[in-house]
C-alpha cells in the first residue's frame, strides 16, 4: 500500500476503513472518510480542517492502522503550504496514544524529522516542540535504537535547517541516557556550536543555558565558561544576542569569584556591544541577569551599565531601559539603594524625561513613579516631583496618561498638602484637556485623590472639574464620572452628595440635549443603594417626575429602569404612593420599549396597576 499514489492511497484507506469497521454505521463513518480524502484536496483551508483532525481519523482507523497507513501517507503527502506543515507537525506530537502508545512512538519520527528539515523556522520549532514529547513517550531502549539515530542525522545533516532543529533536542533526551552516551552527546552539541552557519551557531547559543543545566554535573564549569566567552565574542550580532539567555543559566551555575573574573568582562562587552539589537537584548534580559549575578557584581557592573543604557544613543534601548527603571532600583541592596538611585540612576532619567522620542517617555512615565516609595517623602519632592511634573506637561498624550494612571504609587510618599502645591495644578490643567481619554484617565484618578486630600481642598479644585465631567460631550467621560460617584459618597457622606452634586443633575435634567437629560438617571442608579430613602424621595423623585414626561422614549425607559432601583429602596407604602403613579403612566407609554421596561419594573416590584 505505501506504493501506491497519494491518490490511490486515499481511496484505498477509505475503502478499507469501510469494510473493517463493520460495527459503526455508514453515516458514522462518513465524515472520517471525508477528512481522509481532504486530506489531499487543493484548497488550502479544507486541508487545515483535515490535518487538525488527524486525531480524529487515527481513532477512526484504529492504532494499528493508523501506524502502517496514515503515518507513511502523510509522511509521503506533499504538503507543501507552511500553514499545514506546521499543524502536521502540532498534530503529530499528540498522537503516540492513538498509535498504539510508548511502544510505537518512534512509528512518528521519520515524518516529524523531515518536518524538522523544513525551511520554515516556525514548522521547524513545532516539529522540534512534538518532537521533544514523542521522546518523552519513548523507552530507554527505543530511544537509543530510533531517536538518538535521528539526533546524529540531524546534527550532521547537509542542510543547516536539520542542524538548528538538532540543539533543540539534547535537553529531551540527555538525563537518560548513560554516561558514555551523555559524553558522546556533548560532543556533538559542541560541533553544532562551533558550526560555520551562523543561524545554527545562534540556535546552539540559544539553547546553552537550558542544556547547561544539565550537563553542569558531567563538564567543567570552565568548558560551559569557554563556550558562552566563544559565543559572546561571535562576529555575528545575532549570535552575540542569543548568548545573553546562555548567561543568566550559566552565572547561577558559577560561583561569584567565576562570575566576577569571567562573566563580568564579558557582560561589560555587551552592554556596550557596536549592535544596538545586542544592547537591546541584554536591556530586556536586565533583571534576569540582576538575579543570577547576586548583589555584589549587580552593584559593580550592573548600575553603571544601567545608567549607560538610559542614555544610549538608539531610542529603543532607552525604551527598553526606561521600561526597567522601577523593578531594577527595587532589586538594588537596601542598604545604599537611595544613594545608588540618586547617583546612577536619576540623572539619566532626568535626562529622558525631556527625550526627543515619543516611546521613550511614555515608557519611563509608565515606571517613573515607582520609585518614590523606594526613595521617601523627602527625596521625591526634592529630585522625582520635577520630573513628574516634566511629564504631566508634556505634549504626548500617552506620556500624561501613563503619568496619570500610576499616581497610585505616591500616595504613601506625598500628603496633600504637597499634592495641593505641586500635582493639582497638573491635574486641573490635564483635566481641561482637549483630548477625552486624558480626561477621562484623570476622572479615573478621582477616587485615589479623594482619599488624599481633605474634604475643603477637594472641593476647592476638584469638585468643579467633577461637575463638569457629567456635563462632558463625550459619553465615556460621563459614564467613567457616574461610576465613581457611589465612591466619592462613601468618602464624603451623603449629605455631600446632596448638597454638592444633585444641583448638577437637577440642571442637567432640563437640558436641550437628551444625551445630556439621561446623565441624572444614570447617577440615581447608582445613590439609590447607598443615599437614605428620605432623600431619595424628597431628591430622587421630582427628578423622576420631571423625565417620565420627556419627549425622548429613550429618556422615559431609563426613568422605567431607574424606579426599579427606587422601588427596592423605600418602603412598600412609599412606593405605592411615589413609584406606583409613575409606572402607571409608563405602562400605558406611546413607545413599546417603554412600555416593555416599564412592565418588567412593574413584575419586579409586584405591582397591580
Amino acid at each position: 500500500m505505501l506504493q501506491c499514489s497519494l491518490e490511490d492511497q486515499s481511496v484505498v484507506i477509505e475503502d478499507e476503513m469501510a469494510m473493517t469497521v463493520e460495527e459503526t454505521s455508514v453515516d458514522s463513518l462518513y465524515p472520517t472518510a471525508v477528512l481522509i480524502d481532504e486530506l489531499r484536496n487543493d484548497d488550502l483551508q479544507i486541508r487545515l480542517n483535515s490535518i487538525r483532525k488527524l486525531s480524529t481519523i487515527a481513532i477512526a482507523l484504529g492504532a494499528e492502522r493508523s501506524r502502517t497507513e496514515l503515518i507513511p501517507f502523510l509522511t509521503d503527502a506533499l504538503f507543501d503550504h507552511d500553514e499545514v506543515l506546521l499543524a502536521l507537525a502540532d498534530q503529530l506530537g499528540d498522537l503516540t496514544p492513538l498509535i498504539g502508545g510508548s511502544a510505537y512512538a518512534h512509528h512518528l519520527l521519520r515524518p516529524l524529522e523531515q518536518l524538522a528539515s523544513m525551511e520554515e523556522s516556525a514548522v521547524r520549532e513545532k516539529a522540534v516542540e512534538s518532537l521533544c514529547k514523542v521522546a518523552d513517550k519513548h523507552s530507554l531502549a527505543a530511544l537509543e535504537e530510533h531517536f538518538l539515530p535521528l539526533l546524529r542525522r540531524l546534527t550532521r545533516g547537509d542542510w543547516f535547517t536539520s542542524r538548528c532543529s538538532a540543539c533543540g533536542l539534547y535537553c529531551a533526551v540527555y538525563p537518560r541516557m548513560s554516561a558514555a552516551v551523555r559524553a558522546d552527546l556533548w560532543s556533538l552539541y559542541k560541533l553544532l556550536c562551533n558550526d560555520a552557519t551562523p543561524m545554527v551557531r545562534r540556535t546552539a547559543a540559544s539553547k546553552l543555558g537550558e542544556f547547561a543545566k544539565l550537563v553542569a554535573s558531567d563538564v567543567s564549569s570552565n568548558e560551559l565558561i569557554s563556550l558562552f566567552t566563544f559565543f559572546a565574542t561571535d562576529d555575528q550580532d545575532s549570535v552575540r544576542w542569543s548568548s545573553i539567555e546562555s548567561c543568566i543559566a550559566i552565572s547561577s551555575l558559577l560561583s561569584e569569584t567565576q562570575c566576577q573574573t569571567f562573566i563580568k568582562p564579558l557582560l561589560i562587552s555587551l552592554f556596550d556591544d557596536r549592535s544596538w539589537r545586542v544592547r537591546c537584548v541584554i536591556t530586556d534580559k536586565f533583571l534576569q541577569i540582576q538575579e543570577a549575578l547576586g548583589e555584589s557584581v549587580s552593584v559593580a557592573v550592573l548600575l553603571p551599565a544601567f545608567g549607560a543604557l538610559l542614555k544610549d544613543v538608539e531610542p529603543e534601548v532607552r525604551t527598553r531601559a526606561a521600561e526597567k527603571v522601577e523593578q531594577f532600583c527595587a532589586a538594588l541592596p537596601a542598604s545604599d539603594r537611595k544613594t545608588e538611585i540618586l547617583t546612577h540612576v536619576l540623572p539619566s532619567v532626568e535626562e529622558i524625561s525631556k527625550d526627543p522620542s515619543a516611546h521613550v517617555k511614555t515608557a519611563l512615565a509608565l515606571n517613573v513613579m515607582g520609585l518614590a516609595p523606594l526613595l521617601g517623602s523627602e527625596l521625591t519632592i526634592e529630585h522625582l516631583l520635577p520630573i513628574f511634573l516634566t511629564l504631566l506637561q508634556d505634549e504626548v498624550t500617552e506620556v500624561r496618561l501613563n503619568i496619570i494612571s500610576t499616581f497610585d504609587k505616591i500616595h504613601s510618599v506625598i500628603d496633600s498638602s504637597q499634592l495641593s502645591q505641586s500635582l493639582i495644578p497638573a491635574i486641573v490643567d490635564l483635566a481641561k484637556d482637549c483630548k477625552w481619554r486624558i480626561r477621562l484617565a484623570v476622572v479615573e484618578f478621582v477616587p485615589l485623590l479623594a482619599t488624599q486630600l481633605d474634604h475643603k481642598l477637594f472641593d476647592e479644585t476638584i469638585l468643579p472639574l467633577y461637575l463638569g465631567w457629567l456635563q462632558d460631550p463625550v459619553f465615556a467621560v460621563r459614564e467613567a464620572a457616574v461610576n465613581i460617584l457611589k465612591q466619592l459618597t462613601n468618602q464624603f457622606g451623603v449629605d455631600w452628595t446632596v448638597n454638592c452634586i444633585f444641583p448638577t443633575m437637577v440642571d442637567s435634567a432640563t437640558h436641550r440635549s437628551y444625551l445630556q437629560r439621561i446623565m441624572p438617571l444614570f447617577c440615581l442608579n447608582k445613590l439609590c443603594e447607598t443615599i437614605d430613602a428620605k432623600y431619595v424621595i424628597e431628591k430622587i423623585m421630582s427628578i423622576l417626575q420631571l423625565l417620565s414626561g420627556d419627549d425622548i422614549p429613550n429618556v422615559r425607559l431609563n426613568v422605567a429602569k431607574t424606579l426599579l432601583k427606587v422601588g427596592r429602596t423605600i418602603g412598600r407604602n412609599s412606593m405605592k404612593k411615589y413609584v406606583k403613579p409613575l409606572l402607571t403612566k409608563l405602562v400605558n407609554d406611546e413607545d413599546f420599549d417603554v412600555r416593555y421596561f416599564a412592565e418588567e419594573t412593574r413584575t419586579a416590584l409586584q405591582l397591580n396597576i
